[in-house]
């Protein structure tokens, strides 16, 4: 029998409000998903480097500070730098339209904004997740 997804939930930088992440987190577990929660004022780095070593399908990245323009690019970098760009990375927060359309052309999968259902959060996460773990075995 397969593992369940895992999913890494993270927030970086120097956002200290992580009610959206544990909200978040606690879906995907409600739905059946391994979370491992990263705790606050994580590096791009260190983010990366725990979804490849929990061999993560997934990366969920909260921002709240206004820092996405550049803490999610660096994710993107950092994924492509380790060879892990397989990995399925999305976001949410406090995101202007403009800039989450810009993060998609830059490589973030799905951009969530406060107010998006769980069940859309759970749906996208089972769906683009499930197909990277096909394409990986």
């Amino acid at each position: 029998m397969s593992r369940p997804l895992r999913v890494i939930i993270a927030k970086a930088g120097l956002d200290g409000h992580d009610r959206g992440a544990k909200v978040i987190a606690r879906a995907l577990r409600d739905a059946g998903m391994e979370v491992i929660y990263t705790g606050l004022f994580q590096t791009p780095e260190q983010i990366v480097q725990t979804a490849i070593q929990e061999d993560a399908d997934g990366i969920g990245l909260s921002i709240l500070s206004g820092a996405h323009m550049t803490l999610f690019p660096l994710i993107v970098e950092q994924l492509k730098a380790q060879g892990a760009q397989d990995i399925v990375f999305f976001g949410g927060g406090t995101i202007p339209p403009e800039d989450a359309d810009e993060l998609r052309r830059r490589g973030v999968q799905a951009i969530f904004t406060p107010g998006a259902p769980l069940s859309e959060i759970v749906s996208f996460v089972e769906h683009e997740c499930g197909k990277r773990r096909e394409l990986v075995g």
